[in-house]
């Protein structure tokens, strides 16, 4: 299942692990510079970090569409969360 927003797209997928784990894409489409890739990255990687033990079991993807700055940051991590929460109310929804 797939959930997107303007600036990320998150994919998940059951797993059996008993925990939740993450994957990142950030092309150079997104930016050019690998400083403000890795920022992205980094970004995401701490909201899960935070986030970890409230997601289900589940392997997520999350592709970043277009750059942020530390500006914008409060306002990327609430779209992060909402889609987040969107897939696991999905993955509620589909497994009852």
């Amino acid at each position: 299942m797939s959930r997107s927003n303007a600036t990320f797209q998150v994919s998940a997928r059951p797993n059996e692990l008993g925990h939740a784990r993450l994957g990142l894409v950030v092309g150079r489409k997104v930016h050019k510079r690998a400083v403000r890739r890795n920022y992205i990255k980094r970004t995401v990687r701490e909201w899960f970090r935070l986030n970890r033990q409230t997601l289900p079991d589940m392997d997520f993807v999350v592709r970043a569409k277009v750059p942020f700055t530390r500006a914008e940051r409060t306002e990327v991590i609430t779209a992060l969360s909402s889609l987040f929460a969107k897939l696991a109310r999905c993955r509620a929804s589909s497994s009852s």
